[in-house]
């Protein structure tokens, strides 16, 4: 009988300790999704929508220069050229622009 008792308020203590009953906590926590909802499908419809010529932007991709600790002339092309107060070494090529070097 003691044993049964016992049993009876373990399985009562976890709702003994909740603050509000089961059909409050039921009622405030689809309220609120349900708000949430609403207000998401609201900011949805209130959005303009974008023609598709305008949202397809087209980037140019420039290529950049490679950094190394020793630049070498790659093809008949390519210049090596001072700038910047003879700080760095450029190699610049007219024929390829993958050979675009930088010393430094």
């Amino acid at each position: 009988m003691f044993a049964h008792t016992t049993r009876s308020l373990l399985r009562a203590a976890p709702m003994a300790r909740s603050p509000l009953p089961v059909c409050a906590r039921t009622a405030f926590s689809t309220s609120s999704s349900n708000s949430l909802i609403s207000r998401m499908s609201q900011m949805s419809l209130a959005r303009p929508v974008a023609s598709p010529a305008k949202s397809l932007v087209v980037f140019q991709q420039t290529r950049g220069m490679k950094v190394r600790s020793s630049v070498k002339k790659l093809c008949d092309g390519c210049k090596s050229v001072r700038r910047k107060g003879g700080k760095y070494v450029y190699i610049i090529c007219s024929k390829n622009p993958k050979h675009k070097q930088r010393q430094g």
